[in-house]
């Protein structure tokens, strides 16, 4: 069993626990705000079940299970505590980017009942905190597991997820605040703090 093999896989479920119990606290509490716009359906449901694959099924068939032994490598251990760093540093950004949506937050594309535009914390910097806590995560995730299909699993099934998500969610904020989100996107970064 790979999890009690390395400190590395350790640290990794570490951070998934809390990656868990930090969505969890956070969904229960964004329920106390209706749906009123969704644009959710078959694709998002599809990108969310591939990100599944990547974030979760695929570790732990590496952490438990010898079935993805065959892409096993061994890690240098400098590369694996820059891992334990980016994954700090990403569930940190994950934690304030919900702390700062509050009750706007939601799993999916919707807009909910007295919907704010949150442009103050994280968000003063960057539309779009949260993807760049999962980016941190997917990167995290490929230098602490020691395994070429279980560790580029975040980073390769993420990235279907960003790059049809984003643009169907700036239309959907850019729809419902108008000039306000123009204004707030020419001065922000998507991921990326715009120092320009």
């Amino acid at each position: 069993m790979n999890l009690v093999r390395h400190w590395a896989n350790l640290v990794f479920v570490c951070g998934f626990v809390c990656y868990v119990i930090i969505r969890h606290v956070f969904e229960k509490r964004a329920k106390v705000k209706k749906s009123i716009s969704s644009r959710s359906g078959l694709l998002e449901k599809l990108l969310i079940a591939t990100l599944s694959l990547g974030i979760f099924f695929l570790p732990v068939l590496y952490l438990f299970t010898g079935i993805l032994a065959f892409a096993d490598y061994r890690a240098n251990n400098y590369v694996q505590w820059c891992g334990g760093v980016v994954m700090l540093l990403s569930l940190w950004l994950f934690w304030r980017s919900h702390v700062d949506l509050g009750p706007n937050f939601s799993m999916t594309l919707e807009i909910k009942e007295d919907h704010e535009l949150v442009t103050n914390g994280v968000y003063r910097y960057v539309r779009h905190p949260m993807y760049a806590s999962i980016w941190l995560w997917a990167a995290a995730q490929a230098m602490l597991l020691q395994n070429w299909v279980a560790g580029l699993a975040a980073l390769i099934t993420f990235a279907p997820m960003y790059f049809a998500r984003i643009p169907r969610e700036e239309a959907m904020m850019a729809d419902t605040f108008q000039e306000e989100y123009n204004e707030y996107k020419s001065h922000t970064g998507r991921v990326f703090p715009r120092f320009l």
